[in-house]
């Protein structure tokens, strides 16, 4: 069966997102090759431009995804340790915790600004941040937190864990780094609690 156009381009797309993950993981952006990694897949740099533009757009797809999955992990390890307030905190420890994947670090933590600027105005982090708002909201109308403004409260607790998530991976000593971030995030996130 002959596949369509979009199917094709489709498969094509998802092939360069696998192999520019793999490159960027191991290279670094600055470093990672558009004509070895289109090689690799067995596809022109025609293909690469048709589908993300440039290097640039490429990068910013993988870290939409890699930022996605770390989001999707996130919720699922905060919805195994409860619900409401237990789970925000999980998956801000867990947002945390994963920036000991090199994956991540290289990519999302390090890369991921330097080449994409400020996180919070990634699409993947606004999904994110507004999650998050909606929790608030909903702790708020709970009585479990204080009343502050959601969205204000939502940025920070967004911030600290991603700015907690760069401290490790920037560290030379992220798994001495990381016990230290996830407490001080505890305890910041904490204050916004009614009846501490």
């Amino acid at each position: 069966m002959k596949r369509t156009r979009s199917e094709s381009m489709a498969e094509n797309r998802g092939k360069l997102i696998v192999a520019a993950r793999k490159a960027f993981a191991e290279k670094g952006y600055a470093n990672a090759s558009m004509d070895a990694l289109t090689a690799d897949v067995g596809l022109t740099r025609g293909a690469l431009y048709h589908n993300f533009g440039d290097k640039r757009g490429l990068f910013a797809a993988v870290v939409e995804q890699i930022d996605t999955e770390m989001a999707s992990r996130a919720k699922a390890l905060g919805t195994a340790a409860g619900e409401g307030w237990a789970a925000m905190l999980a998956e801000g420890a867990a947002y945390i915790e994963m920036a000991l994947d090199p994956e991540v670090q290289r990519i999302v933590l390090l890369d991921g600004p330097a080449v994409l600027g400020d996180p919070s105005r990634w699409p993947s982090q606004n999904s994110c941040l507004q999650v998050t708002r909606q929790a608030i909201e909903q702790l708020q109308a709970d009585g479990v937190l204080k009343p502050v403004d959601a969205e204000a409260a939502a940025r920070l607790i967004s911030g600290a864990a991603l700015n907690a998530a760069m401290w490790i991976a920037a560290s030379d000593e992220p798994e001495t780094v990381l016990p230290k971030a996830q407490e001080a995030f505890r305890l910041l996130v904490d204050g916004l609690l009614a009846r501490p």
